[in-house]
């Protein structure tokens, strides 16, 4: 594990929105390998405590390596908080931050089997304890199941051609690595003059990983859980890298801000509406221009902060 080095990006900006209150309770929903855990820790004072969630167990094999009493580490995805939380007789907490998406030492791990980069198996599940793996998924859908995921989680214009080819291929030999994989899109997908840097499969790597991971039905359980734990005043930091991701965090803080969206404006407001918003003051932090260039992790992030309101959660 050693061997992977992962540089957490907007490590100042993070923290510092995150921690408004330096001795209160805080969860990081994506430990990793740890990098804005110990930002946020260095943030808060002897009497604060912060609770890591991951779901990789490498990473909580990682989390070992934190020795300070203030720090606790939960072996499970981050969708599960507020449940493993009420076990630890948790109801509210000051902050929550969630860094969204595969880490680098999961892409940089041939073992893993997230990255086209490397030849490996074809697992990709980011929890390698439970669940199905890429080649069991691929072995098993039909063609118009993937064809969906491809065009939906990875945007890919050649969804059907791309699973006609899995399919063809499949009925041959099981998928069961990345390069397999890998130059069997390649040989699906014309060339694209337009971007010659980006390989072929490119988005039908991520397509497949966030299907594996339901990455975005945990991401929408993650945020509800998130503003029905935090505190009044209470902060929750969301770094996103892809717009799949950024599109579900923006809508999930627009819907809070603005009880009053959905109405019909040419109707009489509804008995009892109550137009509080749930949050307040969300706003949106970029990356430098320096940090950009010297993480190319960096380029894509964004980070949307929003702080709670004493409204009461609800559904």
């Amino acid at each position: 594990m050693s061997a992977f080095v992962h540089l957490p990006v907007l490590s100042r900006e993070a923290p510092e929105a995150l921690v408004a209150r330096p001795d209160g309770l805080y969860v990081d929903g994506t430990f990793g390998r740890g990098g804005h855990s110990r930002l946020i820790l260095e943030r808060l004072a002897p009497q604060g405590r912060l609770i890591a969630f991951d779901r990789d167990p490498e990473a909580v094999a990682a989390a070992a390596a934190i020795k300070d009493p203030r720090f606790q580490i939960v072996h499970a995805p981050f969708s599960a908080m507020k449940e493993r939380l009420g076990d630890l007789g948790i109801r509210q907490v000051d902050g929550i931050f969630l860094d969204i998406g595969v880490s680098s030492p999961q892409i940089d791990d041939p073992s893993r089997g997230f990255s086209f980069r490397f030849e490996g198996p074809l697992d990709m599940r980011m929890d390698t304890s439970c669940g199905e793996t890429a080649a069991e998924w691929l072995a098993r859908a039909s063609a118009e199941e993937i064809a969906e995921v491809l065009a939906d989680f990875g945007e890919e214009r050649f969804a059907h051609r791309i699973a006609r080819a899995i399919v063809e291929a499949r009925s041959r030999a099981p998928i069961t690595t990345t390069g397999a994989l890998a130059k069997l899109v390649e040989a699906a997908v014309p060339k694209n003059r337009r971007d010659a840097a980006q390989h072929p499969a490119t988005r039908t790597f991520q397509a497949v990983r966030i299907q594996v991971n339901h990455e975005l039905d945990e991401l929408k359980t993650a945020l509800e859980s998130a503003g029905a734990l935090l505190a009044p005043a209470g902060r929750l930091a969301v770094i996103s890298f892809h717009s799949l991701e950024d599109r579900i965090v923006k809508r999930f803080f627009e819907k809070r801000l603005h009880p009053d969206r959905d109405l019909d404006p040419r109707l009489p407001m509804p008995a009892g509406f109550n137009a509080q918003p749930w949050f307040s003051d969300v706003i949106r932090i970029l990356p430098t221009k320096s940090e950009a260039e010297s993480n190319p992790r960096a380029r894509s992030s964004v980070l949307r902060v929003g702080t709670r309101t004493a409204r009461l959660w609800e559904d």
